[in-house]
């Protein structure tokens, strides 16, 4: 019985990872639909070969975008992620851009080079992000800091000057629209899914993204927050390797409804819906992209079955 199992387990594992590389290539058959049509986009974070941000800028680009600035204050990998843009999309124009996300002259900068370039702005997802991963005991002021720099100054300023820009109009903007998408976690809407920098800097997030949102109220600018689950990233990449080395990696993602963890195609399709004119009635919310983790408690195999 014990072996018939674990085939079965084997079998499901087999399939879902199936499933992940059908979801990881879908821009390879998926109809263009121009959503994104003639908008101005700009997301921070995009520095990692498998992040959520070089994910959302690849799907913004499939959707149409007029121009995308991807930016990352390393900037390694922002050249080949240009050069898959404009190789795959060439009516699509690419500007990267070494910036820090959480610096205030850099982030004026470049809004100002979009206004400059284009004149409007219609999108900002602000994605940057780092966590220590270390308990309480072993996290001194100085990880604190630092972690709420990147991931919370950061989205502070993409609200508060992306807001102003977006609220002009310019080139073939008539009015003040806009939609800011800011990176949370579900580690920042339940405790105990991440270290304590991050997940306190990620509750941080979303409330920046509720209280803009209520204070730019009748500006027809959005801010939401997505919140992803456990996603396979440059930043959980060590979580995954621990796995695979021990052959557990069939267990991560097992707590959630979903039975299987996410892949950074998943989170940048929750973001160009949040980015689109589809999400128009979308405000001030914290979107769990999850598997359905938040939804319900921990789901413990073969129970109830």
């Amino acid at each position: 019985m014990a072996q018939i199992k674990e085939e079965q387990l084997k079998q499901a594992y087999a399939a879902t990872m199936q499933r992940l590389e059908r979801i990881r290539n879908h821009l390879d058959k998926r109809p263009r639909s121009g959503r994104l049509s003639g908008k101005v986009a700009i997301i921070t974070g995009c520095g990692s070969l498998s992040g959520i941000g070089r994910a959302t800028a690849m799907q913004f680009a499939h959707e149409g975008v007029k121009h995308i600035y991807v930016c990352d204050i390393d900037d390694e990998n922002l050249p080949s992620l240009k050069e898959d843009i404009t190789k795959r999309y060439p009516e699509v124009k690419c500007t990267a851009i070494a910036s820090d996300a959480a610096d205030e002259a850099s982030v004026t900068s470049i809004i100002d080079q979009a206004i400059s370039d284009n004149g409007h702005l219609d999108i900002f997802f602000a994605n940057a992000a780092r966590a220590t991963g270390a308990p309480i005991s072993a996290t001194d002021v100085e990880d604190l800091e630092t972690t709420h720099r990147i991931n919370v100054t950061s989205c502070f300023l993409a609200c508060k000057y992306a807001s102003a820009a977006m609220a002009k109009a310019g080139g073939s903007k008539t009015e003040s629209s806009g939609s800011i998408i800011l990176t949370a976690s579900v580690a920042g809407l339940r405790s105990g899914a991440g270290s304590v920098d991050y997940s306190a800097s990620k509750a941080a997030v979303i409330s920046l993204a509720q209280t803009t949102a209520w204070q730019l109220q009748r500006s027809n600018i959005r801010v939401n927050a997505v919140c992803p689950g456990l996603i396979e990233t440059g930043m959980t990449l060590p979580t995954f390797e621990m796995a695979r080395e021990r052959g557990t990696a069939g267990k991560i993602g097992q707590l959630n409804p979903t039975a299987r963890y996410g892949v950074a195609q998943e989170i940048a399709n929750a973001v160009t819906f949040l980015a689109s004119d589809e999400a128009s009635y979308v405000n001030g919310v914290a979107l769990p992209v999850d598997g359905g983790l938040q939804a319900s408690l921990p789901v413990v195999p073969g129970k109830f079955h």
